[in-house]
């Protein structure tokens, strides 16, 4: 089923007569539960028409590194066999993406586009829109609930979101329907990029090569799946009562492929929800009302990856001690190298570091440490968005910044008042090794490492 509510007209145009409709794929980087391929499926066999797939692939994404390109282009690279075997042509193509989708629309009779929340993502649509002379139709499928139809405004915090997500969760958590193409459309008159070596068109996109990519984990919704159906087998029991222990990592390792769109957020509720037990509650509402506030931030506050998106008690308070004495204060370079004091900071610079996947409580403590540790707040926040974005597989993304932004107070409420933090909730290292075992989550951690390096 695909609601109204996830599709949107970006422009007036009227169809053209077109050799095919165009799915202009860019976020939601699949084959299976995707509404806008689907969408796109279905618009086709009304044109009576082929259906061809259009991916721009751009070396100057802002901040990824060789390291998520990897993973990209492993998924697309699965991606392109999923729809070569439905018959639909995929074309991957070395260039700015909405000029990319331009250029293919001219043979299109209509264009559908999957929905990205970022901002050079919504410029590149907005552009495209501006420029087809066919129609561009958006259609939103990597959240469960669409963003707009949640709400209409930024909310405060998630207190005030789960209520309206919850009114309409039911009317969302369905099935999507699996529609087959009339016509074959493996065109062998488009061009598309090569994906069996991935290195030389790495290599050829020109992208900084400064973070190599991890081994652990592979891109693509095959692996997503199977580490899915592992996580439900044999975590998901737990998942409500240890999640936030570091050294057991009771983790789904869902985001990376959230993130690029590999798995559907509908298609992992689902899975989830087939089980029972407060851990499944536990597990939706980290997927759905937490990571779809994120959205809610990217989509309503223009500034979500600068200082300014806080609200307005946070950055007064941490004014009013923004020249507060600090016990350390280290540079950037020292927090990149895993150089601090705190032996548990460091690992978990080094988890990100060396594997692009940090433990999600530790990311908390982490980014708090940087607040702490850093000459200002304005530089905090942008040591720790750097960072973030450079090393993690899943950042760059809205939930990387609202996951930030919460750390200095964004979606949170005021605390007691102390020095540094002010009324932004503060934690310290006394109270990790309080509630968890942190040696177990030291040790964890370097033996993945190792085992990274060994290959």
């Amino acid at each position: 089923m695909i609601q109204s509510e996830r599709i949107q007209a970006l422009n007036s145009r009227e169809p053209q007569q077109g050799d095919y409709v165009l799915y202009w794929m860019q976020q939601s980087q699949r084959e299976e539960f995707n509404h806008a391929l689907e969408y796109a499926v279905r618009t086709a066999n009304e044109h009576e028409k082929p259906l061809v797939v259009f991916f721009g692939l751009t070396g100057t994404f802002p901040e990824a590194t060789e390291r998520h390109y990897t993973f990209m282009l492993e998924g697309l690279r699965e991606t392109a066999a999923a729809l070569r075997a439905r018959g639909i042509a995929f074309s991957v193509q070395r260039c700015s993406p909405e000029e990319g989708a331009v250029a293919m629309s001219r043979r299109a009779a209509a264009v559908v586009t999957d929905r990205g929340y970022l901002r050079i993502q919504r410029e590149w649509r907005e552009r495209a829109a501006a420029e087809m002379r066919c129609p561009l139709i958006q259609v939103e499928s990597d959240v469960v609930v669409p963003v707009d139809t949640a709400s209409w405004k930024e909310e405060y915090s998630a207190a005030t979101l789960r209520p309206k997500i919850g009114r309409l969760l039911h009317e969302y958590l369905v099935p999507l329907e699996r529609v087959s193409l009339k016509h074959n459309s493996l065109y062998p008159d488009i061009p598309s990029e090569p994906l069996d070596n991935i290195p030389a068109l790495i290599m050829a996109l020109g992208v900084s090569r400064d973070v190599i990519p991890v081994r652990w984990i592979q891109g693509g919704a095959a692996r997503a799946k199977e580490l899915l159906e592992t996580f439900c087998r044999e975590m998901l029991s737990r998942y409500n009562e240890l999640r936030n222990e570091p050294s057991l990592n009771l983790q789904s390792v869902m985001s990376p492929y959230l993130h690029f769109g590999q798995i559907s957020p509908l298609y992992v509720a689902l899975k989830i929800r087939e089980h029972s037990g407060g851990s499944v509650d536990a597990y939706i509402e980290e997927l759905v009302v937490r990571r779809e506030l994120s959205m809610n931030l990217v989509r309503y506050n223009e500034n979500y990856d600068r200082f300014t998106s806080l609200p307005e008690w946070a950055k007064r308070t941490l004014g009013d001690h923004g020249y507060d004495s600090r016990e350390y204060i280290y540079t950037l370079e020292e927090l990149e190298q895993g150089g601090t004091h705190d032996p548990c900071w460091n690992a978990a610079q080094r988890e990100m570091v060396f594997l692009g996947k940090m433990h999600g409580y530790m990311r908390m403590y982490w980014s708090k440490k940087i607040l702490e540790w850093s000459p200002s707040p304005e530089e905090a926040f942008e040591r720790a968005l750097y960072l973030n974005n450079k090393y993690e597989l899943d950042g760059r993304d809205p939930n990387g910044y609202a996951g930030i932004a919460w750390c200095f107070g964004k979606h949170d409420r005021a605390w007691k008042e102390r020095p540094v933090f002010g009324k932004v909730r503060y934690m310290n290292e006394a109270g990790l090794r309080r509630k968890f075992d942190m040696e177990g989550y030291i040790r964890r951690v370097e033996d993945a490492i190792e085992k990274e390096r060994r290959g």
